[in-house]
């Protein structure tokens, strides 16, 4: 099974957190999987939805490219699932996301979860996205810290960065726990891996889940159903296949002027 993992920074902006990503990933894949980690340049290093829709489209094409190169699965491994509904549009091979899945599986460990993302400017962004799953009564607050998605790469490496983090999440998800929220979400890739290194990670008891593992056992499964049963999104409505020509003419439209 090959699987292409989507990050929206770049190796060379993003070093540190590709190098822990990857052996990461290395621990949790099953035996015969090979997930390979592709960036994006530009990075996505400002927190704004102008962003999110200029890297949207990169992994829109990105998706085409995994599949015509015989991926059999696409991951986006970035919460805010820019591109995420277009990509199940484009192509068959099994399209998972980030936040989708762990907003997903979070349903299964309590009734309410909550999110504490890395940027006040992400709130709004994560609303649309729990509008969108179906999810409002499920997902009931999200909280923000304040980090550009570059800067917390710096806690990587230094444990007193790391116990930092972590202080400024736990502040923000308290209130949270206080409202009834028993599952806390970090609302992102990067605050996910970091907090991977802190065994049984809870704040007054509510679990903070890491949504990688989610992630990649989720593509894992949706490519053993579709071996096993032929199991592929619904073309009816949402995720209508493109036609050919038109896929074609996305892929070579210049990006921008």
């Amino acid at each position: 099974m090959r699987i292409w993992y989507q990050s929206f920074v770049d190796e060379e902006n993003g070093a540190i957190y590709w190098r822990h990503l990857r052996a990461h990933l290395a621990q949790i894949t099953d035996p015969g999987t090979e997930i390979e980690v592709h960036g994006i340049t530009p990075h996505d290093s400002y927190a704004h939805p102008i962003v999110e829709m200029r890297c949207a489209r990169e992994v829109i094409c990105n998706a085409v490219r995994a599949e015509r190169a015989g991926y059999d699965a696409f991951v986006i491994g970035h919460f805010q699932d820019a591109g995420l509904y277009e990509c199940r549009s484009v192509v068959d091979i099994p399209v998972v996301s980030l936040g989708e899945a762990t907003m997903l599986h979070a349903c299964t460990l309590g009734q309410r979860s909550g999110i504490v993302t890395i940027n006040r400017r992400f709130i709004p962004w994560f609303h649309h996205q729990i509008g969108k799953y179906g999810l409002r009564e499920r997902i009931t607050g999200v909280h923000a810290m304040q980090f550009e998605p570059g800067q917390i790469l710096a806690a990587f490496g230094s444990d007193a960065r790391l116990a930092e983090v972590r202080r400024l999440f736990d502040d923000q998800a308290r209130p949270l726990v206080e409202q009834g929220v028993e599952v806390l979400i970090p609302g992102g890739g990067i605050p996910m891996l970091l907090f991977s290194q802190i065994a049984d990670h809870r704040v007054d008891g509510a679990p903070v889940i890491n949504g990688i593992p989610i992630t990649v056992k989720a593509a894992e499964t949706a490519v053993k159903l579709r071996r096993l049963t032929g199991l592929g999104v619904s073309r009816v409505a949402e995720y209508v296949k493109a036609p050919d020509a038109v896929i074609e003419e996305f892929m070579a439209h210049p990006k921008g002027l």
